[in-house]
Order: C-alpha cells, then sequence, then structure tokens
C-alpha cells in the first residue's frame, strides 16, 4: 500500500487516524492499535513475510533479555544477527547467488543449481537493519531490552518508517513509545504538511521524471548518444532524490501526526561540495548505521591509514549490495567508496581550495555518473551510457529525450531549483517561509494546492511503487 495512492489517502488513513483520536486516554490502547494497524499494513502488500517478522521478533525479544541478563552474551548476539541476516540473505540474495553459481557451473560443464524464485518482501532491508540494531545496542549496553514484546513489536513494525526508512535505533524512540502521547493541533498540522509535501514531491516530481530517466535506462539493448545519456541521467538523478526524500518526507509527517519524532534522512544533498559532505546530506540513517555498525567495529579511525581506508571502502561496498542483489549496485558501492577514500587522501583538500559553487559541480557530475551504475539494468548497459557520456561525438539512435517546452522541462526545472538552491538568498527565502508569517501561509496554501493536484494525478496514474521498494 502506498502513501500517495487512493486505498491509503482515503480510506486506511482517515479511518485509522479517527479511531486513533479516539483513544484518547488509553495510552496502552494506542500502543496497541498502531501495532495492529502497521500489521495490517504491511500484510496488505505481502501476506505471508509480516508472519515471518513476528516470529523472528520473538526471537529477538528473548534474546534481548537472555543478552541484558548476562551482561553481554556475545553469543546470544551472534545467534540473533545470523537469523536476522539469514532472512535478509535468503529472500534478497539467493536468486542472485544462485544465477552466478549458474554461470560458473555453466562454464565448467557441471549441473545447474535449480530452486523456486523467491520473491523479494517489500522493506525487507530496512526491517532487518532495525532488529540487528536492536540486539547490537542491547549487548552493548546502550538501550534495555523493551519494556515488552508489544513495545518491541510496535518499534518493528510502526507503519510510517517501516517500508522505506528513516533507519531508526530503538533506543531513538523506546521514550516516545513508552510514553506515546495523544497528539495535538501542533503536531497534526506540521506533520500533515510534511505529508502533503512528500505526496507532491512524488507524484507530481519523481513520477513525472521516471518519464525521462525509462526513455533512456528502459531500452537495454540501445545504444544511447551523448545528449540523450545526459539527460537520462539527470532526469534519474533528481527521480530517486524526490522519489526517497518524499517517503521520508511521508513517514516523518505521519509519525508527527501520531505524536512521533522521526529523525531527519535528508539534508539538500545536492548542494554537497565533496562526496563527504553528500554522504552526510543523503540517507543520512543508512550512513549512520554504517558508521556505527559496521565502520567502527572494523576499527574505525583507530586502524592505521591504509587499513581505514580500506575498511572505509569496504563498508561502501556493503553498501552497494544491501541496495541491490546485482553487480551494478556492487559496482556503485565500490565507486563511492573510492571517492570518500580519494577525499581523504587528497580531494577533499583541492575541492576546498575551489570557490563552493565550483566544488559543487564537481561533486554533483561525480554523483551523476555513480547513478548510471544504481540505475542501468546492468554493467553492459552501465558501461554504454558512460561511454556515450564521454563522447561528445556519440551518434544517436533513438529520438531525443531533451525537453522542449513540456510538463517534462517545467517538471525538471523545477526540480533544479528545489533541489540544487545554492543561488544567492535562497537559504534566507526558505527560512522566510517557515518564520513569516504571511509568507508562510502563502507557503501553506501553495502546497494544499499541490497536494490536491498530487493527490488527483495520483488516482488518474496507475500504481508506481516507490525506488527504494525494490530494495
Amino acid at each position: 500500500m502506498l502513501f500517495s495512492e487512493p486505498l491509503f489517502l482515503f480510506v486506511f488513513l482517515p479511518s485509522f487516524y479517527a479511531v486513533y483520536l479516539l483513544l484518547n486516554r488509553r495510552q496502552g490502547g494506542r500502543i496497541g492499535f498502531v501495532l495492529l494497524a502497521s500489521f495490517a499494513f504491511y500484510a496488505w502488500s505481502d501476506p505471508f513475510f509480516p508472519f515471518l517478522v513476528l516470529a523472528s521478533a520473538g526471537l529477538d525479544h528473548l534474546l534481548a533479555r537472555a543478552i541484558a541478563r548476562r551482561g553481554g552474551g556475545r553469543l546470544l548476539l551472534t545467534v540473533g544477527v545470523l537469523q536476522n541476516l539469514g532472512i535478509l540473505v535468503w529472500f534478497k540474495y539467493a536468486n542472485f547467488l544462485v544465477d552466478n553459481l549458474d554461470q560458473v557451473l555453466t562454464a565448467t560443464g557441471l549441473p545447474l543449481v535449480e530452486i523456486a524464485r523467491v520473491a523479494l518482501p517489500v522493506g525487507v532491508s530496512f526491517v532487518v537493519f532495525e532488529k540487528i540494531t536492536y540486539l547490537v545496542d542491547v549487548h552493548r549496553g546502550l538501550t534495555p531490552p523493551a519494556g515488552s514484546f508489544v513495545r518491541y513489536l510496535f518499534y518493528v513494525f510502526f507503519f510510517p518508517k517501516l517500508l522505506a526508512g528513516p533507519i531508526i535505533k530503538y533506543h531513538d524512540i523506546a521514550g516516545q513509545i513508552d510514553a506515546l502521547p495523544r497528539p495535538g493541533w501542533d503536531d497534526f498540522a506540521a506533520g500533515f504538511l510534511r505529508f502533503m509535501l512528500g505526496v507532491a514531491k512524488k507524484t507530481l516530481i519523481a513520477d513525472t521524471l521516471a518519464r525521462g530517466a525509462d526513455m533512456m535506462f528502459g531500452e537495454p539493448g540501445a545504444a544511447p548518444g551523448f545528449s540523450n545519456a545526459w539527460w537520462g541521467v539527470l532526469f534519474f538523478t533528481f527521480q530517486i532524490y524526490f522519489d526517497f526524500s518524499a517517503y521520508s518526507d511521508m513517514a516523518i509527517g505521519l509519525a508527527r501526526m501520531l505524536g512521533v519524532r522521526l529523525a531527519e534522512n535528508f539534508n539538500m544533498p545536492y548542494i554537497a561540495a565533496s562526496m563527504t559532505e553528500f554522504w552526510h546530506r543523503w540517507h543520512i540513517s543508512l550512513t549512520s548505521w554504517i558508521r556505527e555498525y559496521l565502520y567502527i567495529p572494523l576499527g574505525g579511525n583507530r586502524v592505521t591509514p591504509s587499513r581505514r581506508y580500506a575498511n572505509l571502502w569496504i563498508c561502501f561496498l556493503a553498501s552497494g549490495l544491501w541496495h541491490g542483489a546485482a553487480w551494478n549496485f556492487v559496482a556503485w558501492g565500490a565507486y563511492n567508496g573510492a571517492f570518500l577514500v580519494l577525499d581523504r587522501l587528497f580531494l577533499l583538500r583541492l575541492l576546498g581550495r575551489l570557490p563552493p559553487v565550483v566544488a559543487n559541480l564537481i561533486t554533483f557530475g561525480i554523483v551523476m555518473v555513480g547513478w548510471v551504475l544504481f540505475r542501468a539494468t546492468s554493467l553492459a548497459q552501465a558501461g554504454d551510457i558512460l561511454a556515450a557520456m564521454a563522447n561528445p561525438w556519440a551518434a544517436e539512435t533513438r529520438l531525443g529525450i531533451m525537453p522542449t517546452g513540456d510538463v517534462l522541462a517545467a517538471t525538471l526545472a523545477a526540480a533544479l531549483i528545489c533541489a540544487a538552491p545554492r543561488l544567492p538568498g535562497f537559504a534566507r527565502l526558505r527560512d522566510l517561509a517557515v518564520t513569516a508569517p504571511r509568507l508562510g501561509l502563502a507557503v501553506q496554501t501553495g502546497l494544499a494546492v499541490l497536494f490536491i493536484c498530487a493527490v488527483g494525478k495520483a488516482v488518474a496514474d496507475p500504481f508506481t511503487p516507490f525506488l527504494y521498494f525494490r530494495f
């Protein structure tokens, strides 16, 4: 069930919120109701997988309590982490591993491995990472075990962040679960405005830009020309930002409507002046997870420089594989890890000597090249597109993608203005929209109009899932 589809907007959300508000003085009743609604929300997308998560969460709960009683319990932690990773590996990587094994067996003349194709459950990567986080934090003594199994399930299944994050640590939300308040008008207003922003970004901008990106990446057998390659990648560069950040906006907004504050997941990443800064601004919860649960256990900054660089590269290689079970995602992770290492070797100093706008444009170009690896259907297609981007004389073999005077062009222009605002006075204007009452009212009215247009488009257009539902 998508946050932007009519079933959610006109049936699930109004009925859910009405009942939630009726549970005025029963804090425990609100927790139980949100949990049941969240489970139903997840089961609507996948009727089998939520029950597996439920059983796995029961094991998490028992292991966490045993770990806390023993003051550590490394073996118990290992069991908990492995059972969660087992879920992730089976559902996300079984097909990938078997396909690659079959290629090796074919080359050696041995019989192939045959298994039924495994369907990828929605949100499996986010759910598993949060469950592992809980066990590790209990082992580290950062948080006590959940006060009850219901409260732990609330953390696991809380529907606003369930399918695509942000990735939340249990100790960051435990206090809010234990004292789940009845939301006031300020919570509802702020949350619904944020939710409306997310719906507008997803439906009006991301889904429109997808048309331009699909013109390029949707034809894996056709070699693109120079201009088509750059236009197609530019469309996807803004599509993925507005698509993923829109989900985070909706998740944060819905949680706020329930009186729960979730951490921010994006902070204008396309104004970054280095790849290091970009990863401090993009998918912040994942970057934080990698640092705390992978990079630091590998030694963090306490090891020799060469080991530190290797660990950093390994972490982003793993990040690429987390995003998808395909070699192009592995290449994307290796690419980003390489530039983060280069930042520490010399690139940060070099970019720091340049005017900020120039450093920003260089970083934006590096990010765009990386998105080719991310979006391409194969390494071969990525190679064709990158070759075309590097060759101004590459001939066009299909109709031009360049937008001229249509909705696609207007949407791309709006995306550029909104997402890459290294413009004089832009930050001041954004601050005024929040602090100046009259301007703020105008912005809110405009947002409401965009929301109505977005809902109309969602009703008229076919089902368009979030990009990160694939991961």
